[in-house]
């Protein structure tokens, strides 16, 4: 009988597939931690434009293009650095013991950011129109050109300027009533966003509620709650100063 010949059975070679580095991922939390709790400057600065800048630029790429933020804007660079300076400004503000994520954080308060960027720049483009030829005006446009040639009367100027301290006596007497630290960071907040009101040129009841979260550092619950009681301490002060009643502020 013929020699049975052996089967040769040849072993799969089987490769480990190379997990995905994430662009945001356990490095940028452990970097970011580091970034807070280091004192010099030097090595903040060696931390963050090793792993922490990297990973805001491609954060801040992705909404731009998933998003279409874009669009609205003549410069995706310009538009893309100022948004990761944005993030930079807000490092410190990161609090890691809320359990939240560091990518949670940064993509929210990086979206919400471009947001109201963009809707800034759709506005401008809306006031804007083209002095280059006026015969193709609309008469919409001719008007609101005539309308803003119209300097504000001295009276208007006075009584702004008195409301203005108004809100300043009113911010020192809400500091005596307050203890809370949550209600103490959304006064602050507030007296902050007062201080640059005229440098801000997009303001609705969102933008402000942005603005005064990514400056105190509180949570929407947190913010939403200081500002009713702070609310309240308002109105208490409105009733025993009869002053303050001609003063126009919104109170919902």
């Amino acid at each position: 009988m013929a020699a049975k010949k052996k089967k040769t059975v040849k072993k799969k070679t089987t490769r480990r597939k190379r997990k995905k580095r994430l662009y945001f991922g356990p490095e940028t939390d452990e970097a970011i931690q580091k970034y807070q709790n280091e004192e010099s400057d030097e090595i903040r600065a060696n931390i963050y434009h090793a792993t922490i800048q990297p990973s805001f630029a491609k954060l801040v790429e992705n909404l731009i293009f998933i998003h279409g933020f874009a669009k609205n804007h003549h410069s995706y660079e310009a538009l893309k650095g100022d948004c990761v300076s944005f993030l930079f400004e807000n490092l410190q503000k990161f609090d890691s013991s809320r359990g939240t994520k560091a990518f949670s954080y940064f993509n929210v308060v990086a979206k919400n950011w471009l947001i109201i960027q963009s809707k800034k720049r759709v506005k401008n483009q809306i006031r804007h129109t083209s002095m280059s030829n006026v015969s193709k005006m609309k008469s919409s446009d001719k008007q609101i050109i005539e309308r803003s040639n119209v300097s504000p009367s001295p009276d208007d100027f006075v009584i702004s300027k008195e409301n203005r301290q108004i809100l300043v006596e009113i911010f020192e007497k809400l500091r005596k009533r307050i203890s809370s630290p949550n209600e103490v960071l959304c006064l602050e907040a507030i007296v902050t966003l007062f201080g640059k009101i005229d440098d801000l040129d997009f303001l609705n009841k969102r933008a402000i509620f942005v603005y005064l979260r990514e400056i105190s550092g509180l949570t929407p619950k947190q913010l939403s709650v200081s500002m009713s009681n702070i609310r309240k301490h308002y109105k208490e002060i409105k009733k025993l100063n009869t002053e303050y009643y001609s003063l126009f502020f919104i109170e919902e």
